[in-house]
């Protein structure tokens, strides 16, 4: 269990995260050829609209051995449509390494996703890559990093040299210099380093950090005691394990250069499962909070992070396993759903290569097949030993088109594909537009639903027509409100009766929506609780407006009416969702649109332009940063205002300028 890392690579899309670990498998023999993402030759990158587009769409899991280590590895997307493939990898990793590019330091999607690494409580590694590059300088991404991440990140390495004259690094730990080979750069010779103060001064702002947080260290510090190798990789690796900092290391991946003591720093500072404390999760029975530990001997606990169709249409389910010990035919409990279940097959994966096992152990990550009835975020566990772990959450969509099959026969077979897609990805949603009948698919942006598109036409050989993107919109409440409602009716023998009264409240943007329970009549609670929540939440999923799904209010039971021998569960849910309804009716109703966070990165001589295009937009400015000859421009800017500026920028910039956006806040219309 000590020997194991279960790591995730997370980055901004092309700063080399997908190079990197095709060196990491390269390196420790797990494949024997490398492959490059510009070819569409990666593999981790196999499905085809990877490789056509040379980016990651989908995590992929691999597993290999360093220094008698294994490593289970996550290779995750960097484009913002796929955010959700990052956070719910993180959710069941112990450990990161984040990948900055070196010339363009932090980048908002890197922003993203250390943000959510720091939810998860993921200790990682940043690793400055492309320091080969023109324009690239360590200096300048590791002061991004302290300005826009914290100052958490502290360099145990230095570059020797920058752009063309990148020759190798100073490991500050040793105080020795890693000088790369011309013919040869994955082989390295150690030398001292060529400017002996630069590198002492590192070291010594290395310590002062680690100071702050080990008493032996600052201890040994003030005394001017000399601290062994060996201290300062423990207080490092305690540093990095509990989150006060996070290590930064540099190379150059394309060209091979920093690889192997990137690996080294995995092992070195980097938590095995048995490191990273038990796991808490609610007893389904006692409704306690209980706690898994990692160990092969326990009660099996696994998270379902992820699902996959394969190609022979089979559901194979992604578990990382958190104590106990998952075997071939053994029957299991699905926690979060109340179903027994018995895995008829288990992998180990290399991107979409598998390998079958008979078992699985405490801290691996597997592909399951058997599991027909499981979803992302659920629990799986003994029958005997039930338990609930924390699920992973979704996003919600923020765009919209139609499809439809060119035949009316093809329909059927649409629906059930696309259901499909929507078991492997939370966010992709499908439904229906009442006024229209059309079949509307859902997702974070165009490219993501051009990948759906796409895979229907291609992986499903469905033919289809696709309407023009449209952006989602939500209703929300701008005051209070209050209705009751009542549900009553006799047939023959069957006698229903309900009656509440609902009061909802606005939230703050973000916050979804909640359900509190202020009526104090005993007979309200278990089965009857729960329906009245069931039919408030679906009263909401149709706002008084547009028919939007609303968002970020609070909905109250204030009352409800009991009447012997008439009063059922079903007909307080259908009274519940009528005072929903009008509650929300009476409480001044607003529109939501998504509101994008937009970074435009020109040339000096275009800024003016960049922002006169931003304020055209509805848009605001929020900063302008100096990033070389180039200037970048932060702003917030109106999904629905964002269509067609890609063309836009290129004229104005003469095609000098890029831009990269990510989903911020729904907000009023």
């Amino acid at each position: 269990m000590r020997n194991i890392r279960n790591i995730g690579i997370m980055a901004h899309i092309d700063a080399g995260k997908t190079t990197v670990t095709e060196r990491m498998l390269f390196i420790t023999g797990r494949i024997h050829k490398m492959g490059e993402v510009h070819d569409g030759e990666a593999s981790m990158d196999w499905m085809v609209q990877e490789q056509e587009r040379g980016i990651t769409i989908t995590s992929a899991v691999t597993s290999f051995e360093w220094k008698k280590h294994t490593i289970h590895l996550i290779d995750t997307p960097g484009h913002v449509d796929f955010t959700m493939e990052v956070e719910r990898s993180l959710r069941v990793l112990d450990g990161a390494v984040a990948v900055f590019d070196g010339v363009a330091g932090v980048e908002p999607q890197s922003e993203t996703v250390w943000h959510q690494a720091n939810t998860y409580k993921v200790p990682r590694l940043a690793f400055v890559n492309k320091m080969d590059r023109m324009g690239a300088s360590f200096e300048r991404v590791v002061e991004s990093m302290h300005d826009r991440l914290g100052d958490l990140c502290v360099p145990i390495q230095i570059p020797i040299g920058a752009e063309s004259e990148f020759q190798g690094i100073v490991d500050l730990v040793t105080l020795t210099a890693l000088a790369w080979q011309r013919d040869d750069p994955t082989q390295h010779e150690t030398i001292e380093p060529p400017d002996i103060a630069a590198a002492q001064t590192a070291r010594e702002h290395l310590i002062e950090r680690l100071a702050d947080f080990d008493d032996d260290i600052a201890e040994a510090y003030l005394e001017g005691t000399e601290i062994s190798v060996d201290v300062l990789k423990s207080a490092i690796r305690q540093c990095t394990i509990s989150g006060q900092l996070v290590p930064v290391l540099c190379g150059s991946a394309l060209h091979n250069k920093g690889i192997p003591p990137l690996l080294d720093a995995v092992i070195d500072y980097l938590p095995s499962p048995s490191e990273i404390g038990a796991v808490q999760g609610i007893n389904t029975h006692s409704k306690e909070i209980v706690t898994r530990t990692a160990n092969d001997k326990g009660p099996l606990c696994a998270l379902a992070y992820k699902v996959q169709i394969m190609e022979d249409g089979r559901r194979m389910v992604y578990l990382r396993i958190y104590s106990g010990t998952l075997r071939v035919g053994d029957g299991f409990l699905n926690a979060t759903r109340g179903d027994k279940i018995k895995p008829s097959r288990i992998f180990q994966l290399h991107a979409n290569k598998r390998t079958r096992t008979d078992k699985a152990l405490a801290g691996e990550i597997v592909g399951v097949l058997g599991f027909n009835k499981t979803y992302t975020g659920d629990t799986i566990c003994e029958t005997s030993e039930a338990i609930v772990l924390e699920t992973i959450g979704a996003y919600e969509p923020v765009i919209s088109q139609t499809v439809e099959p060119e035949t009316l026969r093809g329909r059927e077979k649409l629906l059930e594909v696309l259901t499909k897609l929507g078991e492997e990805d939370p966010t992709f949603r499908v439904s229906e537009d009442k006024e229209t009948g059309d079949t509307l698919i859902s997702g974070m942006g165009e490219l993501h639903l051009e990948v759906i598109a796409d895979r229907l036409k291609r992986e499903f050989k469905l033919d289809v027509r696709v309407g023009k993107p449209q952006v989602v919109h939500m209703e929300t409440i701008t005051q209070s409100g209050e209705a009751e409602a009542d549900f009553e009716r006799e047939q023959e023998e069957d006698r229903l009766y309900g009656h509440v009264r609902i009061r909802v409240e606005p939230l703050e943007r973000g916050a979804g929506i909640e359900f509190e329970n202020r009526c104090d009549h005993s007979f309200v609670r278990g089965t009857l609780l729960e329906h009245i929540r069931e039919g408030a939440l679906e009263g909401a999923k149709s706002g008084p407006k547009e028919g939007y799904t609303m968002d970020d209010l609070r909905i109250v039971l204030m009352d409800a009416t009991w009447r012997e021998d008439w009063s059922q569960p079903l007909a307080y849910k259908i009274a519940s969702g009528i005072a929903v309804r009008e509650a929300t009716a009476r409480a001044a109703p607003a529109i939501l649109e998504p509101i994008m966070k937009v970074e435009i990165t020109v040339p000096d001589d275009h800024v003016g332009e960049v922002i006169g295009g931003i304020n055209a937009r509805r848009g605001r400015v929020d900063d302008i940063e100096d990033r070389g000859d180039r200037k970048v421009v932060s702003a917030v800017v109106p999904l629905q205002k964002m269509f067609g500026y890609s063309t836009e920028l290129r004229s104005l910039s003469q095609g000098r300028g890029v831009y990269s956006m990510q989903f911020h806040a729904f907000d009023r219309v």
